[in-house]
């Protein structure tokens, strides 16, 4: 028998209560006005952006660069959301009107659109302290779905979390939404006992595979299970070709180093891997574009201490010859400071070092695999890897155009990458995540728990509603986005009649 969800204090209890409360009447709200609140929370989050980057360059380590451009960034998302849900194209509206001449006999009038699902706890990253925290993708998400949130702060930044959450709430209360809307808690077993609740209808979560899949198996062994999207652990791996390197090796020998060592390489995009020929350049360059990059805090103690037993693990492994040794430091707080370390590994060497190589190393680390002449490079995803954000490839102009002799072995990887990661890219780094709708962040586990659904960009909204079809509804009690008058102007498809009878005929 499944464990009944945990006595709750009375403080979170109220909080799930105000949620609760709040569902049905956040769901009525309109496009509008859950985007001019996601609007006054973005305009709300830059004027407050130097006192909430003052805190977090202390809670985080970060640079204040990096800060001020990750509110831009959260804004801009609030913003995008903001247009999406008045457009009202992710509602995705089908309407099928009656049809007596359907090919399988009457069709009934169906209409189909998507709803909120109630009151969702969205668990914190600690690396992205506002892009993926308080107030960033998966909560601007949950929000524009029209789902009350209730958001577990992340340990590492607590400070900056009550005061982008003070941010927030004013300016959705200015905004007019109904109390219950946001709130902030804080501690592992309050998110725990939160996510246990069978008012709680959906949860998110970014960080690593361990805690991702505690919580994924809570929310799965509920009495009745919920939706619960994780974004957990990726190696991101890069495939160089030979044209490539001989064409502008000094171009990806910096390239990757700046994408190694960027936010200390505490991101879940960091490339951690790169195939490589064996015998190339590239080596060489990487050593000869190396600048003395300053050493960076890393997030918290317990991250530093873990890569640093990652980093010893990973140089102590047979073959391993570190190109660049890096190095870390502890202080007398026992905070961590890395500077970049690059090594060098032969495949051989790799495959017998598998074990200890494969696991993310979340620090500024990454690993060059040399492969011989010949090697099957579409064979190494499935032989090393499960899932991962990103897939990248380095080719030359002229393998980009498809017809050098190599193309063939160029679609066959571009084919597995596509089977095992959410987004492929040309030439370029994975560090950058651009907030688009066409967006993928997500991948096949492990890095994520659901990879039908994306973290970035606006089909995010949709992972917190669900399809609803109404079947014979008269016109006046219908949703307005299945009106026949569309009094919102949203994208309708609209099948016609008497269209099932030529159905597959063009296939003939």
């Amino acid at each position: 028998m499944t464990p009944a969800p945990p006595t709750l204090s009375p403080d979170l209890e109220a909080v799930i209560a105000r949620a609760t409360t709040a569902a049905p009447h956040l769901a009525t709200t309109t496009a509008t006005q859950r985007a001019r609140a996601l609007v006054a929370i973005a305009d709300a989050l830059e004027t407050a952006t130097p006192d909430l980057v003052h805190i977090a360059l202390r809670e985080t380590g970060l640079t204040q660069a990096r800060l001020t451009g990750e509110v831009t960034r959260t804004a801009v998302q609030l913003r995008l959301f903001a247009d999406t849900i008045v457009d009202g194209g992710y509602l995705d509206a089908r309407i099928d009107p009656a049809d007596p001449d359907f090919a399988l006999g009457q069709r009934p009038d169906i209409r189909r659109t998507h709803i909120p699902l109630g009151p969702v706890i969205n668990f914190s990253a600690s690396n992205f302290p506002f892009a993926f925290s308080v107030m960033g993708g998966d909560s601007a998400a949950i929000l524009a779905a029209g789902c009350p949130l209730i958001v577990k702060a992340h340990s590492s930044h607590p400070d900056l979390s009550d005061a982008t959450a003070e941010v927030a709430t004013r300016a959705l209360t200015q905004a007019g939404m109904p109390e219950g809307t946001f709130q902030l808690i804080h501690g592992r077993e309050a998110g725990v006992q939160v996510l246990q609740d069978p008012r709680i209808k959906a949860g998110s979560f970014t960080g690593s595979i361990r805690v991702g899949r505690i919580l994924a198996d809570i929310a799965a062994n509920r009495p009745a299970p919920i939706p619960f999207f994780g974004e957990l652990g990726s190696v991101n791996p890069i495939f160089i070709t030979a044209d490539a390197i001989t064409e502008r090796a000094d171009e990806i020998a910096t390239g990757y180093l700046a994408s190694v060592a960027g936010s200390a390489g505490q991101l879940c995009t960091k490339p951690g891997f790169a195939f490589i020929p064996a015998g190339s350049a590239l080596p060489q360059a990487i050593t000869h574009n190396t600048t003395d990059v300053p050493e960076h805090r890393l997030l918290d103690p317990r991250i530093a201490k873990s890569y640093d037993e990652r980093r010893t693990a990973v140089l102590g492994t047979a073959g391993a010859n570190p190109l660049i040794p890096g190095g870390i430091r502890f202080d007398d707080d026992g905070q961590g400071w890395a500077t970049p370390t690059i090594i060098a590994i032969s495949l051989d060497d790799f495959r017998t070092g598998r074990d200890t190589l494969l696991e993310e190393s979340f620090g500024p680390l990454s690993i060059l695999v040399e492969t011989p002449t010949g090697t099957d490079l579409a064979a190494l995803m499935p032989e090393f890897y499960e899932g991962n954000l990103s897939g990248t490839l380095h080719i030359s102009e002229a393998e980009a155009t498809g017809e050098t002799d190599n193309a063939p072995q160029l679609r066959a990887l571009i084919a597995a990458l596509a089977n095992q990661v959410g987004r492929v890219l040309f030439n370029g780094w994975s560090t950058g995540v651009a907030v688009t709708p066409a967006q993928q962040h997500g991948g096949p586990w492990p890095a994520t728990t659901n990879d039908s659904s994306t973290s970035v960009g606006t089909a995010a909204i949709t992972r917190f509603q669900r399809p609803v079809a109404y079947q014979n509804a008269p016109q006046a009690l219908l949703p307005e986005a299945l009106q026949d008058t569309n009094p919102l102007g949203i994208p309708q498809h609209i099948s016609p009649a008497g269209q099932s009878h030529h159905w597959g005929t063009r296939w003939h």
